[in-house]
């Protein structure tokens, strides 16, 4: 097992490089969720101030013009 964990001597660049990629992935994520609440947020801020982000098709328009 402690083959394992030395890499083959490699074990100072490969587990750092792990480290990072999983940083990095751990980030995008994190990003990710913020945005998404951040977007969910503001969709309920609109809806509030009586503003609907939903476009009414071409169909709709035509069949029921406003």
């Amino acid at each position: 097992m402690s083959e394992f964990f030395a890499m083959g001597g490699y074990a100072v660049f490969v587990w750092p490089s792990y480290a990072v990629a999983f940083g990095v992935m751990a980030g995008l994520v994190a990003w990710a969720w913020i945005s998404a609440r951040r977007g969910e947020a503001e969709v309920e801020r609109l809806r509030a101030a009586g503003l609907d982000t939903r476009r009414r098709s071409a169909d709709a328009v035509r069949e029921n013009p406003a």
